[in-house]
């Protein structure tokens, strides 16, 4: 059974926002309730998370501790790599460095957040990362092969990834028409909005409907929500059909 978990579907502030008091941060709705984005897919045999940012702890142990065989990452910013700390714990109970997948420029930035890791004389118990280069082409994980997908994040190129008949795209405000081929034929297709208006480095909630609908995919969901955006229930009402808001904890066969 190929799935798709939404551990986190929040911007980069999560929902509620520290201090706010506005309807969508008062809400009592747990589905109102947004740690950072990432997703765990389980996909013929493998578990790959996509993304860790500040929440990957709490993430991870709600979702109950599952064995993953890797972490993409689609970008360098905090809110999706701010968590790979805890990686240690996996370190320690598989006695191995932790296969995380990115671009050389991801990299680079988290040899710079977690220059611990990397250093030459490692304190004991820091996280160990093996670290494995992708690009835009298709790679393989344990035999399974996984499609990403580039878009741009304002002027930052990112990755979001296919598997299969599901595609994930958080952070970005434009999709190249050269990759709109590796979108088609999709039965899941996820992708990132925070707001009504134009925003610079995300899709507006207007572009993200009308990418959903050019990708044409059975079901799509939005992710990467802001408390600029409708309470979840309000927001689900006024969607097109095919297209829902995501939530913490949603889980979707694929």
């Amino acid at each position: 059974m190929n799935r798709i978990t939404f551990l986190g579907t929040g911007t980069s502030q999560g929902i509620p926002m520290i201090g706010c008091r506005c309807p969508v941060c008062s809400s009592n709705d747990p589905h109102d309730k947004r740690l950072r984005s990432s997703a765990l897919v389980e996909y013929e045999g493998l578990r790959i998370l996509i993304d860790a940012g500040p929440d990957f702890r709490q993430q991870m142990l709600r979702a109950g501790s599952p064995l993953l065989d890797g972490i993409l990452l689609t970008h360098s910013h905090v809110d999706h790599t701010g968590g790979l700390d805890d990686v240690r714990a996996m370190n320690y109970l598989e006695n191995r460095a932790f296969p995380i997948y990115c671009e050389a420029s991801v990299e680079e930035s988290l040899r710079k957040q977690f220059y611990y890791a990397f250093s030459d004389i490692k304190y004991p118990g820091a996280p160990q990362y093996d670290i494995r280069r992708i690009t835009s082409l298709p790679f393989k994980i344990n035999g399974v092969e996984i499609i990403p997908i580039r878009a741009m994040h304002y002027k930052l190129p990112v990755l979001g990834f296919r598997f299969g008949d599901c595609a994930y795209v958080t952070d970005a405000n434009y999709i190249p028409e050269s990759e709109f081929v590796k979108l088609e034929g999709l039965k899941i297709f996820v992708v990132n909005t925070v707001k009504r208006g134009p925003h610079i480095s995300h899709f507006s909630l207007q572009e993200a409907i009308d990418l959903c609908r050019k990708v044409g995919a059975g079901n799509s969901f939005l992710t990467h929500l802001s408390h600029l955006l409708p309470r979840c229930a309000d927001l689900a009402a006024e969607l097109p059909s095919g297209i829902m808001p995501a939530w913490d904890g949603l889980e979707v066969e694929f």
